[in-house]
């Protein structure tokens, strides 16, 4: 009877320590799963309410370049509908308008050629003859220069040598000096008389690419 009640007792021992170990098991899965559960609940959170913050931060900047837009749309037509120009002449005439003119001192693209062809112009205006026009065509590496997020004023370096008298040549550096478009003058040789001077000039003007218009867009981590 002894024997019996021992081995009952030490049967309810095993399966009482084997109920410890399986609670034992259940209770450790259930918070290891917590802490799992709960770190990841945070990190969610706090992933929430960085792209709250982001998108608060957008919508406010957003906010703030349609009412830029607004006045510079205003500031620009004020600019430009001003019955007289920078210049002191009458902006009513095709061309003439402030816009325009800002446009012609600092055009947006590369265009060697038109610079050439203006700068002719230029020195025929003032009566005098062409002996030489020349400077280096960067089209294929300026050329795609067309816009930049935050654009420079690039340099167009030309030189030319030019013949005539003394008071046109003066007219020439006179015209240059006073352009609407910079020309900046680095180097002047004169040589010859009153009546018939030569005159050689290495002088760059610059464009400056428009800018650049992107949206970007951000991940947040």
């Amino acid at each position: 009877m002894a024997t019996k009640t021992s081995q009952s007792k030490r049967v309810l021992v095993e399966k009482a320590n084997q109920m410890i170990v399986v609670v034992t098991a259940v209770a450790a899965f259930v918070t290891v799963f917590s802490l799992v559960a709960g770190k990841t609940l945070i990190n969610q959170e706090s992933y929430q309410n960085r792209i709250i913050t982001a998108k608060n931060t957008a919508l406010k900047q957003l906010k703030t370049d349609v009412t830029n837009v607004d006045k510079l749309d205003n500031s620009y037509e004020t600019f430009v509908s001003n019955p007289t120009n920078l210049l002191g002449s009458d902006s009513t005439v095709a061309g003439a308008d402030n816009g325009d003119i800002v446009l012609d001192a600092l055009p947006s693209q590369y265009d060697f050629p038109a610079l050439i062809s203006s700068v002719e112009k230029v020195i025929n205006d003032n009566g005098l003859t062409i002996n030489a026009i020349s400077g280096t065509d960067l089209e294929s590496s300026e050329g795609s220069n067309s816009s930049s997020i935050s654009p420079k004023p690039i340099a167009m370096p030309f030189s030319f040598t030019v013949n005539g008298p003394y008071l046109n040549i003066l007219s020439l550096v006179s015209t240059l000096e006073s352009s609407i478009r910079p020309f900046q003058i680095q180097t002047e040789q004169i040589s010859g008389n009153q009546t018939d001077l030569s005159l050689t000039i290495s002088a760059q003007t610059y464009y400056q690419p428009g800018v650049k218009f992107s949206i970007s867009s951000e991940i947040i981590k």
